[in-house]
């Protein structure tokens, strides 16, 4: 029902006002006004939904509306696509298409059925990639992105078909117990859960993920970065809520690589220049700490595997979105070359100083609530996670500063523009990322209370 009504008014309203000059516009305010159905929705019509083909709970809905806010909030940040004219109309459909797929897959009740949209996310993210990407090796890490997150998804397609032929159902909301124990169930287990680990991703399988982001245009590093990487972990979420019961018998392994691949990328972020490379592995590192949760099999690490969801989806993507406005002034990735931005515009160094406090988990951000109930379910598993959990939170704070100082502090570069062309549209793309990222952890008990 919720993809039908978002289709209906958002098509309804490109047929009439079709003229090219306005459909950008009626998009942008119809995925805005879609979002707001979204929370009345998620206020007011219960904590299930389920049916035959789709079904919905706290989890699935907080999600669909963070997808749709994002969708409006990329297309803002790429107005300049339609001001330039490079295949605007193009650029407009391919991101409607993967909103409208994202949406499904959030909404779908059937494994089989998730799986087939959670592959078809990646043509139209491939697209974005190929014919609006920066530089030339936007192809290689296209097709890196590809074979990393199909080649890891083929295990799950024959886990999934595996559970149809032994139940002849897949549902997300029904309990598997086909996985008992022994020898050949952890590497069930493993199958099941390594396709959601790459499309997260966790370290040893991120490479792709710096490529892409670097490479792809700012609306890709977007939704990367807010909604597809949370793809990932909500198929994680539905996995371990049906298979909790094998949770016990693999939890030391994952816990003992991720964690400390956390802390490895934590590292690599304070030896970074580029900042949209900076900005992508820091999610890696904070998507880590996300498993970690995850792996916990505890209501804590559950909720709060939420709310970081939703914290990192709105920080991170407005992070890229600063980082596009620096290149957009400048020219230049490089925080070397961004220096001096505080003396010309003190207003967008405040957003940068919001967003990198926000990304270290400062008050009253929803990275703090998340983080919180993280620490605690992870340390419930064994205290001896709590050195690399330390160095996690200490370096999220060290590179986060490292990211401001570096790209706003010091001498003006010689080659800046100075122009102030679309910053009053920058500006309020900005406020719509913060606001949600700190007002709604008024409201994080009711989101956290998604399963109990």
């Amino acid at each position: 029902m919720l993809v039908c009504s978002f289709l209906f008014f958002l098509f309804w309203n490109v047929v009439v006002f079709w003229e090219k000059k306005y459909v950008w516009s009626v998009v942008v305010s119809s995925l805005f006004l879609m979002s707001f159905f979204g929370l009345f929705t998620l206020a007011s019509f219960g904590w299930w939904e389920v049916g035959l083909f789709s079904g919905t709970d706290v989890l699935s809905r907080s999600l669909l509306v963070l997808t749709v806010w994002l969708g409006g909030l990329m297309l803002s940040a790429n107005w300049i696509v339609k001001i330039k004219k490079t295949s605007d109309f193009s650029f407009l459909l391919v991101v409607v298409f993967l909103v409208l797929v994202l949406t499904v897959c959030f909404v779908v009740s059937d494994f089989f059925m998730f799986y087939i949209f959670f592959e078809l996310s990646l043509i139209p993210t491939f697209l974005l990639i190929l014919g609006w990407g920066y530089q030339p090796e936007r192809v290689g890490a296209s097709m890196y992105m590809v074979l990393y997150t199909v080649g890891a998804s083929l295990p799950l397609l024959g886990c999934i078909l595996y559970g149809l032929g032994a139940y002849g159902h897949c549902s997300f909301f029904i309990g598997w117990d086909l996985l008992l124990g022994g020898f050949y169930g952890k590497i069930l287990f493993f199958f099941f859960v390594v396709a959601f680990l790459v499309k997260v991703p966790v370290f040893f399988v991120h490479l792709w993920l710096p490529k892409a982001h670097v490479e792809a245009p700012v609306a890709g590093s977007m939704i990367l970065a807010g909604i597809l990487l949370k793809l990932g972990g909500y198929g994680l979420l539905r996995v371990m809520f049906n298979l909790k019961g094998m949770i016990s018998f693999n939890c030391f392994f994952y816990f003992a690589v991720i964690l400390w691949g956390g802390v490895l990328t934590s590292f690599i972020c304070l030896r970074q220049v580029d900042m949209k490379g900076l900005i992508a592995y820091s999610s890696v590192g904070h998507m880590g700490f996300f498993v970690g949760g995850v792996m916990s099999g505890n209501v804590w690490g559950w909720q709060g595997s939420l709310l970081m969801m939703l914290g990192h989806g709105l920080c991170s993507s407005g992070l890229f979105a600063l980082a596009n406005i620096s290149y957009e002034q400048v020219g230049s990735r490089s925080m070397i070359m961004t220096k001096g931005f505080l003396s010309v515009y003190p207003f967008l160094s405040m957003f940068w100083f919001l967003f990198c406090v926000s990304n270290m988990a400062a008050p009253p951000s929803l990275n703090l609530g998340g983080e919180i109930m993280l620490f605690i379910s992870v340390l419930g598993k064994s205290a001896i996670y709590f050195f690399p959990i330390m160095m996690m939170s200490f370096l999220a704070g060290g590179y986060s500063l490292y990211l401001y100082t570096g790209g706003q502090h010091g001498a003006m570069n010689s080659g800046f523009n100075g122009s102030d062309s679309f910053f009053l549209r920058n500006c309020l793309m900005l406020f719509l990322h913060w606001v949600p990222l700190n007002v709604l952890f008024l409201s994080v008990s009711y989101v956290s209370d998604w399963v109990c």
